[in-house]
């Protein structure tokens, strides 16, 4: 049994304008100590497959269908005292923005806890300890001075970091990065994504890391989730993606990176991500898609094993496999 087991998952947003479908049909499962990145382009639904998982989404959001099963147990309708139990308990969120995540008006130290007080037993001098214990793990230096500064007085990579330490103060068993690296360098980036790494040994956690970024995947990841429009277009093992990728959708980012081993033109993904209230019948990224047929534009196509763990939404997979694209 995995660890997290996402099942047909379907949210929307509902607005005066109508149903925003923000993730239709996700599915996937996690394993312990295992690293899944879910990539795509901004409006993909990464983020609100997160939120739902979490039980965090705007008061307008709701889960329509599907289910999530977080060591066994279902979390979609079990209740908020549920969910507040093991929320930033056992499941604990790193979110994009630093800044604006953390509160402007209290120190750090305040912060971290807070945190620790509302998900452990500690009391007292042992939650300041847990505290320090925290900023050593996330390799931040002077301690005890770094307590009594306010956000705005830390570098922004310092702040991720103390973001990090927060989502780390109950030993989590799931960590999910929502774009952890966007606001930082590269070298900054690079330090942060190789502290995850560190600390993913050392805690055994499981993590899920949501980007726009293949670099950060290339980095990051064991198991990839590539999203657009809601839905998943294709997933599989890293080699799977960057090696033998079989949807136009992911080739077309591949295609838009640049590359140090060759000299060549990006080519951009032409068009732009369809209405969410109103998705085509047919596949979403046929508009956008240079080897659409007429099947793409009338049926979505589901999605189609290629190997153990490879699976792609493509039709262009069914027929060089030889099967029926006529419908």
């Amino acid at each position: 049994m995995s660890l997290l087991e996402v099942r047909d998952l379907h949210t929307s947003f509902f607005t005066d304008a109508g149903e925003v479908m923000a993730v239709n049909g996700v599915s996937f499962d996690l394993d312990r100590g295992q690293t899944l990145g879910i990539v795509g382009e901004s409006g993909s639904g990464k983020s609100v497959t997160a939120y739902s998982i979490m039980g965090i989404l705007a008061a307008n959001g709701k889960v329509v269908s599907g289910s999530v099963k977080f060591d066994g147990k279902e979390l979609i309708g079990c209740g908020e005292a549920a969910m507040r139990k093991l929320r930033g308990n056992r499941i604990s969120i790193i979110f994009q923005e630093a800044m604006t995540s953390l509160n402007p008006t209290m120190t750090v130290g305040a912060q971290i806890m807070e945190s620790i007080g509302l998900h452990t037993d500690a009391t007292g001098d042992d939650i300041r300890k847990r505290a320090l214990e925290l900023l050593g793990q996330v390799r931040i230096n002077e301690a005890e001075k770094r307590l009594k500064q306010y956000p705005h007085e830390l570098s922004g990579g310092m702040r991720q970091r103390i973001m990090i330490a927060m989502a780390l103060a109950s030993d989590p068993d799931i960590l999910i990065a929502d774009e952890p690296t966007t606001a930082l360098d590269v070298t900054i980036q690079a330090q942060i994504l190789e502290l995850m790494k560190t600390l993913q040994k050392e805690l055994g956690m499981a993590i899920i890391m949501i980007t726009h970024d293949l670099g950060v995947i290339a980095e990051m990841c064991d198991e990839v989730m590539v999203m657009y429009a809601g839905s998943v277009c294709e997933k599989g093992s890293l080699r799977d993606i960057f090696k033998r990728p079989a949807h136009e959708y992911t080739k077309g980012l591949l295609n838009s990176m640049p590359s140090l081993e060759k000299v060549t033109s990006l080519k951009p993904i032409r068009g732009t991500v369809p209405d969410l209230l109103a998705l085509p019948k047919g596949c979403a990224f046929a508009e956008r898609c240079d080897e659409t047929m007429k099947i793409c534009l009338r049926k979505k196509c589901p999605l189609i094993q290629l190997g153990d763990d490879h699976f792609s939404a493509c039709w262009l997979n069914v027929k060089d496999r030889g099967g029926e694209v006529n419908g």
